[in-house]
């Protein structure tokens, strides 16, 4: 039960800077928004519509047709979602912030609703519209969820061209983007570490110093070469982005003909990092 409240919360929060997003700096900045947002704000340029209303017909709309690639848990999140965000469009319609600065209202507006979105996501709901194509495209393509809503995003916002004009199409591309990154950062965690792939001659050699010298754990898996189908022992190392020098000395001095391969990983949990329970 804690943890429903807490992600509703996050929900909440989540809807609410998504909101403060189109109503501080989209709309008073005649930018764009890709998605529904992106289209309810068309709408709104050109015939006055209520956002907040619009927002939440067409979310309902595109939520009925793709209810049945969400579980029942991000289904009720989403409803969750669509539902405050449209609320807190319709609160917040009349707040202003004085800043006649376009680039940082851009830079602002992409913050926000990168966090705003990112919070929502992470916790297991989405926002309807395009969140829904994205998740199909994780899905069935292995597109990440932040790069989907980006693709999905920038369609409507070029369809926006004939309404805002060139520039403002540039900066809405320019917030899009923040707001893709932001929000990659927010969903992907805080904790980011190194995943190294060690292939070497040497492995039990390498793997004793880094034990003795590092205090890393190290796995072994087990391999062989396609060519040669000689059988190797390959070693999968996590460490903080600090020990990267330390580990590729080690393996230098052991065996300078090995193949080393270093991946970003983030929230990394279990003994020596973040434990799962406190995550």
């Amino acid at each position: 039960m804690k943890k429903y409240v807490i992600d509703i919360f996050m929900i909440m929060l989540g809807a609410l800077l998504f909101a403060l997003a189109v109503n501080l700096f989209v709309i008073p900045n005649d930018l764009g928004e890709g998605g529904v947002t992106g289209l309810t704000i068309i709408a709104y340029y050109l015939f006055g519509w209520s956002p907040s209303i619009v927002s939440f017909v067409m979310n309902a709309v595109l939520l009925i047709i793709g209810y049945k690639f969400l579980n029942r848990q991000t289904t009720i999140y989403t409803i969750i979602a669509v539902s405050f965000h449209s609320l807190f469009l319709h609160l917040t319609e009349s707040w202003s912030i004085s800043s006649d600065e376009i680039i940082v209202n851009t830079i602002f507006g992409g913050v926000f609703a990168g966090v705003g979105i990112g919070l929502i996501i992470r916790v297991g709901g989405t926002t309807a519209g395009s969140t829904i194509l994205a998740r199909i495209t994780n899905k069935y393509l292995g597109w990440s969820i932040s790069y989907g809503l980006l693709f999905f995003d920038l369609i409507v916002a070029f369809s926006s061209y004939f309404i805002i004009g060139a520039e403002a199409l540039m900066l809405t591309i320019i917030m899009l983007y923040i707001g893709t990154k932001v929000m990659e950062f927010v969903i992907e965690g805080v904790n980011p570490k190194k995943a190294v792939t060690i292939i070497s001659k040497k492995p039990e050699d390498i793997a004793g110093q880094v034990t003795a010298y590092m205090n890393r754990g190290v796995t072994v898996l087990a391999g062989h070469g396609y060519y040669t189908k000689e059988q190797k022992e390959i070693l999968y190392i996590v460490i903080s982005k600090q020990e990267v020098v330390k580990l590729k000395k080690i393996v230098k001095e052991v065996d300078k003909d090995a193949f080393i391969a270093i991946h970003d990983v983030r929230d990394v949990f279990g003994e020596g990092f973040i434990e799962l329970a406190k995550s």
